[in-house]
C-alpha cells in the first residue's frame, strides 16, 4: 500500500513529529514523503532512516500557505496514487487535513494515536485526553493526523531518494508580514521532559528554580496560564486547554494546583510528578507522584539531585 506523508521542512532542523509521523506511515505501507521549501537534500535525505523510500520537494514555495500546500499534498497523492495520507496533527496539520479531506472527498481521522487495526479502525484521542474513541473509514481514501509523541521514531533504515516534483501550488494569497518564533532550545510540543511552574513561585524572580531544574534535566519549560497572563513568562510557555497540549515522558509541575483546564493540555504526559504545599490540590489526583513540600525547598534540593547523578552517571 502507498502512504503519502507530508512533512514541514521550512527551518534549520526537521521536527521529531516529522519523524514520528513517517514511523507511523511505514507501519501501513510503502512511504513517501511530500515537502516544499530550500530544505537541505542531505537532511531530507535521513528521513529514510525511518522509513521513507522516496522524498518529494517542491522547491516553487516556501511558507506554510495552507492552501498552498493542500494543492501541493493532493498533487503528489494523485501522482504516487496514495490511497492514505498522514499528517502530524500539529497547527499545519490541523489546517491543511480537513482542507484535503473535502478536496480529496476522503474520511479524515483527526488525533490518531494508533496504527489502523486490521478490520481500518483506528484510535483517537477524545475529551482532551481523558479517553479514547475508534473511527473507521469508509472512503477509498482516508487522511490521518497522528497526535504528536504518540509513538516514537524508530530509525532503522537507510536515506531516501530526494526528487524535484512539481505540486501545482499556485500562488498565494497570503501575506507574511511578521514571524515570531518561540524562545528556547527546546520547543514545547518537542519536548520530552518539561518543567512547569505555577502561581506558587510567588513572582518571576524566582523562575530561575524552574530554569536551573529544566537545565540540569535537558527539559523544557513551561507555565500555567495565571503564570502567563501575569506577564511573569512568555504566553508561548502556557500549557493547558487554552494554551499548549504536550505529552511529554516526563511533566514536573511545581506551584500549580492542577485546575482541569491545565490538566487538558497535560494528562497525555507519561509520567506527572506534583510538587505542591497543599496536600488537597486537585493536581495530586492526576500524579504519578507527589510531593507535599514547599517548592523553594524541594527544586533545589532536586536539581543538586540531578547534578549528582549525571555527574556519577
Amino acid at each position: 500500500m502507498s502512504v503519502l506523508v507530508y512533512i514541514n521542512s521550512n527551518s534549520d532542523k526537521i521536527a521529531k513529529n516529522a519523524f514520528e509521523a513517517v514511523t507511523y506511515a511505514s507501519k501501513i505501507g510503502d512511504v513517501t514523503v511530500v515537502t516544499n521549501g530550500k530544505a537541505d537534500d542531505t537532511m531530507l535525505a535521513e528521513l529514510g532512516k525511518y522509513g521513507a523510500n522516496k522524498v518529494l520537494v517542491d522547491r516553487s514555495f516556501e511558507g506554510i500557505d495552507e492552501q498552498q500546500i493542500t494543492r501541493m499534498v493532493a498533487t503528489a497523492a494523485e501522482s504516487t496514487g496514495a490511497k492514505t495520507i498522514v499528517f502530524s496533527n500539529d497547527l499545519i496539520g490541523k489546517a491543511v487535513a480537513p482542507r484535503l479531506s473535502v478536496k480529496l472527498n476522503a474520511g479524515l481521522v483527526a488525533g490518531a494515536t494508533d496504527v489502523p487495526k486490521e478490520d481500518g479502525t483506528v484510535a483517537v484521542n477524545v475529551f482532551s485526553g481523558k479517553a479514547h474513541g475508534f473511527v473507521k473509514v469508509n472512503t477509498e481514501k482516508q487522511i490521518i493526523a497522528l497526535l504528536p509523541n504518540s509513538i516514537q521514531p524508530e530509525a532503522s533504515g537507510s536515506e531516501a531518494n530526494v526528487e524535484e516534483f512539481s505540486g501545482n501550488a499556485g500562488e498565494t494569497k497570503v501575506k507574511v508580514k511578521d514571524i515570531k518564533k518561540p524562545e528556547g532550545d527546546i520547543p514545547l510540543p518537542e519536548a520530552e521532559l518539561v518543567v512547569s511552574g505555577g502561581r506558587g513561585l510567588k513572582g518571576p524572580e524566582n523562575w530561575n528554580l524552574i530554569t536551573d531544574l529544566a537545565e540540569a534535566l535537558g527539559a523544557g519549560t513551561a507555565c500555567s496560564r495565571p503564570v502567563a497572563d501575569s506577564d511573569w513568562r512568555p504566553h508561548h510557555e502556557h500549557v493547558g486547554q487554552t494554551g499548549v497540549a504536550i505529552s511529554p515522558n516526563l511533566y514536573i509541575a511545581a506551584g500549580i494546583s492542577g485546575a482541569i483546564q491545565h490538566l487538558a493540555g497535560v494528562n497525555r504526559s507519561k509520567v506527572i510528578v506534583v510538587i505542591n504545599t497543599d496536600e488537597e490540590a486537585p493536581f495530586f489526583k492526576a500524579a504519578d507522584y507527589g510531593v507535599v513540600g514547599d517548592a523553594f525547598e524541594v527544586l533545589p534540593k532536586l536539581t543538586e539531585a540531578v547534578k549528582k547523578f549525571k555527574a556519577s552517571n
